[in-house]
């Protein structure tokens, strides 16, 4: 290759690089943050600060532990189920842990479709969750932070 063209390869491989940096950095300016309903917060002081903090319509996630899933349900006390409505129409994506559904400390049966189960660190040795992957096979990533630091958060408080 001339050294014209390995200046002009570079220089592709490096706005390749930019744009894809850009693009990430991008959709995690856009997400707003995540939010843990549960361990001294309820689900109202949760989801009222969520809303709060992302009024201009950014993506947020509002994990619910098992103390404060009664707003998840069904059949949730009318107060609860406009609130947990404001948080989906604003944006926000309703999440628990698969290890509270597994525990049968949520009943995966009673709750809303639009809650999305979360998974934890997989065991020390496992190879579910490979080096250097985000997401386990199943999971959407569409329903997940794409802030390394709030995708951590999450799945240590999974765990």
């Amino acid at each position: 290759m001339r050294p014209t063209h390995r200046a002009a390869a570079w220089r592709c491989g490096l706005a390749v690089i930019a744009a894809t940096l850009a693009c990430a950095a991008t959709a995690q300016a856009n997400d707003g943050g995540l939010y843990i309903a549960g361990e001294g917060f309820s689900f109202r002081v949760a989801a009222e600060r969520a809303l709060a903090n992302n009024a201009g319509g950014r993506r947020f996630f509002l994990l619910t532990l098992p103390s404060e899933a009664a707003a998840l349900r069904r059949n949730a006390p009318a107060s609860q189920a406009r609130l947990r409505d404001r948080v989906l129409a604003s944006g926000g994506v309703l999440l628990v842990c698969q290890r509270d559904l597994d525990q049968r400390r949520i009943d995966a049966a009673t709750l809303v479709p639009e809650v999305v189960p979360v998974r934890g660190w997989p065991p020390a040795g496992s190879s579910e969750l490979p080096p250097g992957r985000r997401y386990f096979l199943e999971e959407d990533p569409a329903n997940l932070p794409a802030s390394n630091e709030a995708l951590r958060r999450l799945r240590s408080t999974c765990a």
